[in-house]
């Protein structure tokens, strides 16, 4: 793991702008304001006693300078600036003390998409980047079954947990046709739910089983005793609703003929989102009252309704050229927010051919609803980016080309920003502090591996 200082970049913008060129030394060094991936966020490698000692070193050079000088104004700087980071420190949780969920699997194997599909494990690691582990570990011991995180319980005890079996005859039929064949006798796709301190999975898409293939499942929110996921019926996708133990399902789109994805609910429960051929719809939570979107634009992807449930966001245009755009609850006032420019919003995840052709990269909204994360190209790169609802752009990341960001989440305070990055041929996950953008790399994989889809663990103390 790379030793990554969160106040580096800060640092030295300060330095170079207040001290160009003149020599002069900083008495506080970097090593006391390293931040150690190893030790957490308020680990420093210098004790508080001598980083004190330092400091007094450094206020006794400011005597005798002349008041508003050069040298002055840095070593004023030096003196202040590790109190500076103390106080930033004391104002924020540990990243230790935060769990990511994501997905680890290799990427370079021959043999086409399924070979290296069948190897992806769910994963956790501390946001520091410490005491990264795999969950459930038996669920992938057959012979080509994998697992994958796709998310979190609300009070973040559970985890959500996707196990994939597909036989190997299938995946040469798809890898020689280029297209998914589903079917019961060649796949099986289920949910589970692991309590992360006991260590027990229960699978609740195969009570009262509807669908060989299953995915997609949240807890409902403001109801813990209801979870929503999406279920392939007769080779279309549906939408469901059903009690926390895998029993009632209630199909929220039942006798539709066509294929139902991007299936999610409003923060109060009451009214949930859907695209369906590839139209966006909104209806009640019951899955009546539905309204479709117009938005004049064939390719309407991935809704999600703002934590106040005012507005939904979601990308429209053409396919693999879409852009993030909102409407209101009841599906009005439909307006675009950014362009995304020549990015296609699609992630190759493997370095070998793929028929899919990767994982769509969607808009998100920040933790408290004021404003969106979403990628686009800048230059030769794929740039993150903050918008605020009045439509003014952030561009959060400058990389070098051929750089590609993607799958932006913001942690639940909204402090923190999880993403992946390939760079240098290597898929790795980062977090940035949103207040300097200060940014440390959380995953330390070789080439051919990757890791990839960051959820955010909650916290009984998350307030945005």
């Amino acid at each position: 793991m790379q030793p990554h200082s969160c106040f580096h970049g800060l640092w030295c913008r300060v330095w170079h702008v207040v001290c160009p060129e003149n020599g002069i030394e900083p008495r506080i060094s970097m090593d006391e304001t390293a931040i150690s991936p190893e030790r957490g966020i308020h680990s420093a490698r210098v004790g508080g006693r001598h980083r004190r000692r330092r400091q007094f070193r450094a206020i006794r050079a400011i005597r005798g300078q002349k008041a508003n000088s050069v040298k002055y104004t840095c070593l004023l700087l030096a003196a202040l600036l590790p109190l500076v980071i103390e106080a930033v420190r004391a104002s924020e949780p540990a990243l230790a003390q935060r769990l990511l969920g994501y997905t680890e699997f290799r990427t370079d194997l021959p043999g086409g998409r399924q070979a290296n599909v069948r190897t992806m494990r769910a994963a956790v690691v501390n946001a520091d980047g410490s005491a990264r582990r795999l969950l459930a570990e038996k669920l992938a011991r057959d012979p080509d079954t994998w697992t994958q995180f796709a998310g979190w319980s609300p009070d973040g005890r559970v985890a959500i947990l996707g196990r994939g079996w597909e036989s190997a005859d299938n995946a040469r039929w798809e890898e020689e046709h280029r297209e998914f064949r589903f079917t019961a006798e060649g796949w099986l796709y289920d949910v589970y739910l692991f309590d992360v301190a006991a260590g027990k999975a229960t699978n609740v898409t195969a009570v009262e089983r509807v669908s060989f293939y299953n995915s997609g499942l949240f807890f409902w929110p403001n109801d813990p005793a209801k979870l929503g996921f999406t279920a392939l019926i007769g080779g279309n996708s549906h939408p469901f609703r059903m009690d926390a133990d895998g029993r009632n399902k209630v199909d929220l789109t039942k006798g539709s003929k066509e294929f139902t994805y991007g299936f999610s609910s409003s923060r109060d429960g009451k009214r949930i989102a859907y695209h369906k051929n590839y139209q966006v719809f909104l209806a009640d939570a019951d899955g009546s009252n539905a309204v479709a979107v117009r938005t004049g634009q064939p390719f309407n992807f991935a809704p999600a309704w703002s934590p106040d449930g005012t507005s939904v966001l979601f990308l429209s245009g053409e396919h693999y050229n879409c852009h993030p755009c909102v409407v209101r609850a009841d599906g009005t006032g439909f307006r675009k927010l950014a362009d995304r420019g020549c990015y296609k919003g699609v992630v190759a995840f493997l370095d070998v051919p793929d028929f899919h052709g990767g994982s769509s990269d969607t808009p998100v909204w920040s933790s408290d609803g004021r404003a969106v994360f979403y990628t686009a190209q800048a230059g030769q790169s794929v740039e993150l980016f903050r918008l605020n609802l009045e439509g003014k752009s952030e561009q959060l990341t400058k990389s070098p080309a051929g750089t590609l960001h993607y799958h932006p989440q913001p942690s639940p305070d909204g402090k923190w920003l999880a993403y992946g990055s390939r760079r240098e041929g290597v898929r790795q996950l980062y977090v940035m502090r949103l207040a300097d953008r200060a940014e440390r790399r959380v995953t330390d994989l070789k080439p051919g591996q990757a890791a990839m889809w960051p959820h955010w663990q909650p916290l009984s103390n998350d307030a945005p």
